[in-house]
């Protein structure tokens, strides 16, 4: 048995330290060296690889939590056999990251239901986990946030999504904007543009743009900086939330057809 009065001073110091796992597990890892004949150097290393897992996955809960994300999804949840035709390999070649050291953005075009907010979740997740900081907004709570900062006269200074190394701006294109609303996005775009990396998800082909913004020069500023440097991916396919409902449908289609 460990003597009582080092394993309450290390108990002490290590409160003091701010290392709460290696003081939650010391006693049995200690335990486990002397069963196993481990060296001083092996104990060490097995109660800092402890304290700095556990430090890691308080740093990622703590970044997903003020990230807004609407859920937490990773690229293997994907179901791929349902969007045949998405370039598996574009996709996979994302989640290495290397855009964020180019500051590309990254574009998801396609019909609702196919994906978009699926990958570019499970990209924001992939960023976080690399130590990098999120944010993902609404376009609809996005236009709301810098309107209230212009009209406040904040220019957004120190807001996540001017600031974060990945910003997700989800829904382009579900609700049309107004003048003054399309110049504050192209403000927001304009600031970020070759410093950091926005993902962008869109109903919308950037030829139907122009009609969501209503100001056609303002459009063309907008997607020079966002494809300057972009990747963009197009998903075709039917809605995945719907793929129930087809399935029951089929049937009924195929009996009023023979009818």
């Amino acid at each position: 048995m460990p003597d009582e009065l080092i394993v309450d001073r290390l108990s002490q110091n290590l409160k003091r330290l701010h290392l709460p796992r290696i003081q939650a597990v010391l006693l049995d890892v200690v335990q486990a060296a002397q069963d196993e004949s481990r060296s001083y150097l092996q104990v060490l290393d097995t109660l800092l690889e402890e304290e700095v897992v556990c430090k890691e996955q308080r740093r990622l809960d703590t970044t997903l939590k003020i990230s807004g994300l609407p859920y937490i999804k990773t690229l293997d949840e994907f179901d791929y056999s349902f969007q045949p035709g998405l370039d598996r390999q574009q996709i996979q070649s994302l989640f290495d990251l290397t855009f964020l050291g180019r500051h590309d953005n990254v574009l998801f075009l396609g019909p609702p239901g196919v994906g978009k907010t699926h990958l570019a979740t499970a990209l924001a997740v992939k960023c976080c986990q690399a130590g990098k900081t999120i944010c993902y907004t609404t376009m609809a709570d996005l236009i709301e946030k810098l309107k209230v900062d212009h009209h406040a006269g904040r220019a957004g200074k120190g807001r996540r999504y001017l600031t974060a190394s990945l910003v997700v701006v989800d829904e382009v294109g579900y609700t049309p904007i107004g003048r003054e609303e399309c110049h504050l996005f192209y403000r927001f775009v304009a600031a970020r543009y070759e410093k950091a990396s926005t993902v962008i998800t869109s109903n919308k082909a950037f030829s139907d743009w122009a009609e969501l913004f209503h100001d056609p020069v303002i459009v063309t500023a907008i997607l020079d900086r966002l494809l300057h440097h972009s990747i963009v991916v197009n998903i075709r396919g039917h809605s995945y939330r719907l793929r129930g409902k087809i399935a029951q449908e089929a049937p009924e289609t195929e009996k009023r057809g023979k009818a």
